[in-house]
């Protein structure tokens, strides 16, 4: 085991199974590991070695319903694919009590992004930026040149944006601002940069440097509101709390961290689902703040008749073309059910999610504590995880939520008691 290396030339070239015997030797897994790794699931080897390098099994998550979502007046079922327990329940009873008010209202605002272009190394900042001024028509049309799709849609790029950076190198970055209609955009932004940055060098004479897609989006922005009756969530007191809650998120990045994140549940698991870039949302949302000044993405107030109002502010680059969320057939279907035709439509969906979700996490903070779900749901998958069965797993989930004992050691002990007085 000492002698192992890690320096492994042409892993890619290998086969599935080659991999397999170099991990099965590399990290003395048993055959049954080895043939638990086998075990593709319905995304299957072949598909799965095109899709990204050096396979050697899926790793497939749970995915589950959010019903109840009524969105500018129409119905949705969600799914959601996540390892963690509570979040879709929670999403779940949130869509049911903002339906009682007519549903969540949202809007998107035109999918624009950005591609950036960093210049450096140039003698007259002003120079450089009449230059690229006086040549910006000349830029959009070569950008435009890229991609006939968008141009025949009367999207593609629409205009630049020039900025200039307290970086050592005083960097002047040239913003492409592109309408890539209903795709996430990353690749067409990415061509048009690295198409339009030898023409900056030539007019300019100035040397580029970066050239790819920002995913921040502060131009792609969705919106989201919903009432929460009082009398439905636990009072006047609970909306008080509420408040309270997001005010403090809003000006304490600490607590702001894990208010956002309780946001991120809910999209996050829309988008593992449809397999749409998680990570690049995550990034979107979560710099977001610097461009506000809110550390909060979401804000609660008290209507007039004493309810509760949810909003929801957050940038959101989300494709129904393109991509992987095609060409793997379950994420084809959990888009089918999602019911969505269009980038917007998706758009307005993940923000009234990010909503339902953040509303959820804080009334629970506000009122009998966050654990009380989360320990219910997790007795429940301790109870699996020992081989508990059935009838079995209730059993032991509601002793041990009962005695106030929530532990692997604890279900595994219950379990055998069962079964000894079972015969089983």
């Amino acid at each position: 085991m000492e002698n192992r290396s890690s320096e492994i030339s042409g892993f890619y070239k290998l086969s599935v199974d080659e991999r397999l015997k170099i991990l099965e030797s590399f990290s003395d897994l048993s055959p049954e590991e080895i043939e638990t790794l086998r075990m593709q699931g319905s995304l299957g080897t072949e598909l799965a070695d095109r899709l990204i390098e050096n396979v050697v099994s899926t790793l497939e998550l749970p995915v589950g319903i959010a019903p109840n979502f009524r969105i500018n007046g129409k119905d949705y079922l969600i799914p959601m694919a996540i390892e963690e327990a509570s979040v879709v329940a929670a999403c779940s009873n949130a869509a049911r009590i903002a339906r009682v008010s007519g549903g969540f209202v949202s809007e998107s605002t035109e999918p624009i992004m950005i591609g950036q272009i960093q210049i450096v190394k140039y003698d007259s900042l002003e120079k450089l930026k009449s230059t690229i001024l006086e040549h910006e028509t000349d830029i959009i049309t070569l950008a435009n040149t890229r991609s006939r799709t968008l141009s025949s849609l009367g999207a593609g790029a629409k205009g630049i944006e020039i900025r200039t950076l307290d970086d050592p190198q005083k960097s002047v970055v040239v913003h492409l601002l592109i309408d890539v209609r209903d795709a996430m955009g990353a690749n067409v932004v990415n061509s048009m940069c690295e198409t339009v940055a030898p023409y900056l060098e030539e007019i300019t004479g100035c040397r580029t440097n970066l050239r790819i897609l920002s995913n921040l989006t502060p131009h792609r922005v969705s919106r989201s509101r919903a009432i929460f009756k009082r009398d439905l969530i636990g009072g006047e007191a609970v909306v008080d709390n509420i408040i309270s809650a997001y005010q403090m998120a809003n000006v304490d990045p600490f607590r702001a961290a894990t208010h956002n994140k309780g946001i991120m549940n809910g999209i996050d698991a829309v988008l593992l689902a449809t397999l749409n870039d998680w990570r690049s949302a995550e990034a979107n949302a979560h710099t977001y703040h610097v461009l506000t000044g809110n550390y909060s993405l979401t804000r609660f107030s008290k209507t007039p008749e004493g309810d509760l109002m949810g909003e929801i502010e957050i940038p959101i680059a989300v494709g129904t073309v393109g991509g992987s969320t095609n060409t793997v057939k379950k994420a084809a279907i959990y888009r089918k059910i999602l019911g969505v035709e269009n980038s917007r439509e998706f758009a307005n969906v993940l923000a009234a999610v990010g909503l339902a979700q953040n509303f959820a996490a804080v009334r629970a903070l506000s009122s009998e504590g966050i654990q009380k779900g989360h320990m219910s749901l997790h007795a429940r998958s301790l109870a699996a995880s020992v081989g508990a069965e059935k009838e079995e797993i209730d059993l032991i989930s509601d002793t041990m939520i009962k005695n106030g004992t929530i532990s692997m050691s604890k279900a595994r002990e219950l379990l055998e008691d069962i079964r000894k007085r079972t015969n089983k």
